[in-house]
């Protein structure tokens, strides 16, 4: 009614417009010309002469207009009804319950299979599209499959009352009709995973420990070894249609399209299985690493990628793949705990560069992560030696001093020599400036340092580190050292020592800080312990480390051992191999969380048949994790899906805000998915 009402009253424009001119004219007649001349009288005859005329020509042609306009639309309904009936996609008008009220031709022909008659409700068709899909008033597009097609569902709530100009005070469902159109992108899904799959893939393969097997093997053997390693490298890659090219006797290049990833996926990369089990008589299997780079346009972004995850599975260890897709990384693999490196051509190379760079420097700050164990301390203490053997200042970044350094820092604290050996974050942050090098050990993630902010203040950053490398990392290091395969940072620190050009002379203390560390972190020499290992014992024994004295630094309190047998009578043995325990920790005790669940961790390691633990203490709203193996399980990538790290043998996480209860309810149905299927 609204819009004939406004239609009646356009038409009716018509005749009041040429009315308002002739006003205007006879206005202008009487100004100009007066009320009397003989002019005047024959401008007003002419004027009320056109005013006559539009007016008959009004009332004449208002009948005829209206007759056709009636007719237009009349017409155009009849063609919008049979567009709509005739429309090209699939379009129906239902109920706010999703009842179908109305549909088009295409609808009942390709969804309802021809019925005429249709009066079902869409979730007949659509089992996705029940009732409450449709009772919300608001307008949705969903992708929806049905018979081999996919639509792309767009829902249009349509109110009544808006277009029959309805006075409604509230709206009911009454009120509201839904206009649901089915648009059939099956042809672009299919063409757009088309053009996905083709897209090309780099990667990256290294075999990990090419030397070391090669001088394990007698050497007429070497060329039957390379072409079994090579032969089976290319059949591999062979079946997902790949182009390789050995760059190097222990480096390959491929490249393959994005179809066959799947593929790669759901074998889990069996080459790494497979590679171990060649042997022609080498005492040390073979072990490979792939870095695969995807998720760009660029090929050349690809290769890069491919680049970075490369260094990242070397720098977790090797005998893995590391798949970085975007920003986002993916791991395989990564089961063994690596093979130890008997060459110390890496730490050459690094401490040579390290003086290199330590050369245009004033000052070096040293931190560790926050809580630092043994392991921690003992290497700043040997970066800081290193640093005044070569004639600059160092300074050792620690806010707090736990139990498991206390007697350690105790040492230094009561010699002169180390009256300024200590900072605070502030007091570092205060210090740097454009001739400051910031040394960070035993960590590469920058959020656990002691002070992440001197990351980004310091220019030069050099990182000494033995832990696998994880997604987060310190990305501006002008000088990184990450060795996994390494017992300990002081072991790779006393690797350092030796080349040098100014032997350092090592303090007894400083010595049996460094010693303290290894002795800490391989468990008194039971874990992750190798030739070099003992070698760099061996070399501090020589500086002065004293075995008792060290021995007495990290005895234990009887409340100590009372929490220890807690942390073993709790235990639980899940799947007869994985043992779960917790301890509840004196919230007021001085000492690092950290140190009781891992000393029960290792006890727990004694039970026989026992080949990881997993011990849980809480405090100060924080859940503190500690993991430890012994065997072939691989207790780092358990710890990694809670967004953790460290070792395959050692590792750790801290949950703030979880309780122990879920948490272990977490990991138990992450032990059983992967050690099920093999994957720890």
């Amino acid at each position: 009614m609204e819009k004939e009402r406004s239609l009646k009253n356009k038409i009716r424009f018509l005749l009041i417009v040429p009315m308002l001119l002739a006003v205007i004219l006879l206005a202008i007649v009487y100004m100009t010309m007066g009320l009397d001349s003989r002019e005047t009288y024959i401008a007003t005859g002419v004027i009320l002469l056109y005013a006559l005329v539009v007016t008959v020509a009004y009332l004449r042609l208002r009948p005829v207009l209206d007759a056709n306009l009636v007719d237009y639309a009349l017409e155009q309904g009849k063609i919008q009804k049979e567009l709509l009936k005739n429309l090209a996609v699939p379009y129906a008008i239902l109920d706010h319950s999703g009842r179908i009220l109305w549909a088009n031709r295409m609808f009942r022909d390709d969804i309802c299979h021809g019925e005429k008659h249709v009066r079902k409700k869409m979730d007949y068709y659509f089992p996705e599209l029940t009732s409450s899909v449709f009772s919300h008033i608001e307008d949705n597009t969903m992708e929806i499959y049905y018979d081999d097609r996919i639509y792309n569902a767009v829902i249009k709530k349509v109110d009544l009352t808006t277009v029959f100009n309805k006075e409604a005070v509230e709206k009911k469902s009454d009120d509201i009709v839904i206009a649901f159109y089915l648009f059939d992108v099956t042809d672009l899904r299919f063409y757009m995973q088309e053009n996905a799959d083709q897209k090309l893939i780099a990667g990256l393969l290294y075999i990990d420990n090419y030397d070391e097997v090669m001088d394990s093997t007698e050497e007429v053997k070497h060329s039957i070894l390379n072409a079994l390693v090579d032969r089976k490298i290319n059949m591999y890659l062979a079946n997902i249609d790949a182009i390789t090219k050995r760059l190097e006797n222990d480096k390959y290049f491929f490249v393959f399209r994005q179809k066959y990833l799947q593929t790669l996926k759901d074998d889990k990369f069996s080459l790494i299985d497979e590679i171990k089990n060649i042997n022609v008589g080498n005492e040390i299997p073979v072990t490979l690493s792939m870095g695969i780079g995807a998720g760009t346009d660029s090929f050349a972004d690809c290769y890069e990628y491919a680049k970075v995850a490369i260094g990242l599975a070397l720098g977790r260890g090797g005998d893995q793949v590391a798949f970085k897709y975007g920003d986002k990384v993916t791991y395989y693999g990564g089961k063994s705990a690596g093979t130890e490196k008997t060459t110390r051509v890496k730490a050459r190379v690094k401490a040579q560069a390290f003086e290199e760079l330590l050369a245009s420097k004033d000052k070096v700050l040293i931190m560790a992560h926050q809580r630092p164990d043994a392991d921690a301390f003992g290497s700043a203490v040997g970066i800081y030696r290193l640093v005044t053997t070569l004639g600059k200042k160092g300074y050792i970044v620690l806010n707090e001093v736990s139990s498991a350094i206390r007697p350690v820092v105790n040492s230094f604290k009561t010699s002169d020599s180390y009256d300024d050996l200590l900072l605070t974050s502030q007091q570092a942050i205060n210090m740097v400036d454009d001739n400051t090098m910031l040394v960070v050990c035993d960590v590469n993630r920058p959020s656990i340092t002691e002070c992440e902010e001197l990351i980004s203040l310091c220019k030069t950053v050099v990182v000494f580190d033995h832990h696998r490398q994880s997604n987060e990392a310190i990305t501006n290091a002008t000088l990184s050292y990450i060795e996994p395969f390494a017992s300990s940072a002081c072991e790779m620190i006393t690797e350092m020592f030796q080349y040098i050009s100014a032997k350092p002379r090592i303090k007894p203390v400083e010595a049996d800080a460094m010693y303290a560390g290894i002795l800490i972190d391989t468990d008194n020499f039971l874990n992750k312990t190798g030739v070099r290992t003992f070698e760099a014992a061996s070399y501090l024994r020589k500086c002065g480390a004293d075995i008792v004295r060290v021995r007495k630094m990290f005895r234990s309190g009887i409340s100590e051992m009372k929490e220890r047998a807690q942390g073993i009578s709790n235990a639980e043995i899940y799947l007869g191999v994985f043992a779960l325990s917790y301890i509840d920790a004196d919230p007021n005790s001085p000492e690092a969380p950290t140190v009781p669940v891992a000393k029960v961790a290792n006890e727990l390691l004694n039970v026989d048949g026992i080949k990881a633990s997993f011990v849980v203490t809480e405090n100060k709203g924080t859940l503190y994790v500690s993991a430890r193996s012994i065997g072939d399980v691989n207790v780092q990538l358990v710890m990694e899906h809670f967004n953790g790290g460290g070792h395959a043998n050692i590792a750790g996480v801290q949950l703030k805000g979880e309780s122990k209860e879920h948490f272990f309810e977490e990991l138990k149905a992450v032990l059983h998915e992967k050690y099920s299927e093999g994957d720890i």
